[in-house]
């Protein structure tokens, strides 16, 4: 049911994060004036700029009010002192020192049960791809149109490491309920969807065991319960060079963290680059969205930064909280912020640097 106000938390982070979600919380404030939805807005200041000055991530708190929040948006994490990336003390508050922001990243997906980590690779008319240095039109729109969705709570990023004689050893850890649920998650929304009804298992199972598990429990899934659906399989490796020769041949691609991480990012290079690509990270309760750019110190403060990622996260979580609480204001209020990007992305001329170069943004 709709709700009279929605609660969101903001968690702007550091470097180029605090500027994008700036205008992501401007689109935010605009949009509840033209579909009169409240929001009830609360910045934390957090990540490690906030460590640096204090050895905590965020203050005392913080996390309740993400668990009590409807949606949380996040700017990016990752914090430089005199050129080094600030991690935190072993101990403070991981056995293993992280980088400085894990909570709000990592230990978020986890403690809320952000099993879903849901990236679209979106092609809009008009974006050109910066190839050999220079900005060309290689793909074309809508042949680049599909959803990676990445396990997010296991594989190799459950923060475990272990000193061994040698070196470090970090474990691959996959269980069937975290396969399983994520599996059905991406099933179900190629069902949504409803376009080439398939959806693509991406992972290393050739050689990797606890891999081979998850492509097991996806095939039983699909096999078992989706039987309308297309299976399709991939290793990780061969997938990276279909999905930048062949976008087309994808519709929903689910895989296992790492390997859901690195084609998701891989995948933002035929949509336009970093600066249009955006993350969800859902769960059955709690939702996160983000821009998956990452912080990218050398860019802050030089007003130089691409908002459209942060500003397409937010319309994510409008979409998101529209569909959970069925409000046709917030799912019509994301389909404007996406229709009016698209518009400022076909016109090509109030740009950033990364989609028109460093000239023209001038």
């Amino acid at each position: 049911m709709p709700k009279e106000t929605y609660d969101i938390v903001a968690l702007p982070g550091d470097g180029i994060g605090v500027e994008v979600l700036q205008q992501a919380l401007r689109v935010l404030r605009t949009a509840s004036e033209l579909f009169q939805i409240n929001f009830r807005i609360e910045e934390i200041e957090c990540g490690g700029h906030y460590y640096a000055q204090h050895e905590m991530e965020w203050p005392q708190g913080s996390f309740e009010k993400c668990k009590a929040a409807d949606a949380i948006l996040l700017g990016a994490v990752g914090h430089e002192v005199n050129g080094k990336t600030v991690f935190t003390k072993p101990g403070l508050p991981y056995p293993e020192p992280q980088l400085a922001g894990y909570t709000q990243v990592i230990l978020n997906r986890r403690e809320l049960n952000l099993y879903a980590n849901v990236r679209p690779v979106k092609l809009y008319a008009g974006v050109k791809h910066k190839i050999h240095g220079e900005l060309k039109q290689v793909w074309e729109p809508g042949k680049v149109d599909y959803v990676v969705i990445r396990e997010n709570t296991e594989d190799a990023y459950t923060g475990e490491t272990n000193d061994i004689e040698d070196g470090r050893m970090t474990p691959i850890k996959i269980t069937r309920s975290a396969t399983e649920r994520v599996v059905r998650y991406a099933f179900n929304l190629a069902r949504r969807r409803n376009k080439q009804l398939k959806v693509t298992c991406v992972d290393k199972s050739n050689i990797i065991g606890a891999h081979r598990f998850f492509r097991e429990v996806f095939r039983e899934i699909g096999q078992n319960e989706f039987p309308e659906m297309k299976l399709d399989y991939a290793y990780v490796d061969a997938f990276c060079q279909w999905q930048i020769r062949n976008p087309e041949w994808y519709d929903v691609v689910v895989a296992p963290n790492l390997a859901g991480d690195i084609i998701s990012d891989n995948g933002a290079t035929t949509a336009g680059g970093l600066g249009l690509a955006v993350g969800g990270n859902i769960g059955d309760e709690h939702a996160m969205f983000e821009p998956i750019h990452g912080s990218a110190p050398k860019h802050a403060g030089k007003d130089k930064a691409n908002p459209l990622a942060a500003i397409l996260s937010a319309q994510m979580m409008l979409d998101w909280l529209g569909a959970r609480h069925s409000d046709d204001r917030l799912i019509k209020a994301a389909e404007k912020v996406e229709a009016a990007v698209a518009e400022l992305l076909a016109e090509g001329e109030t740009l950033t640097y990364d989609l028109i170069g460093e000239e023209k943004a001038a």
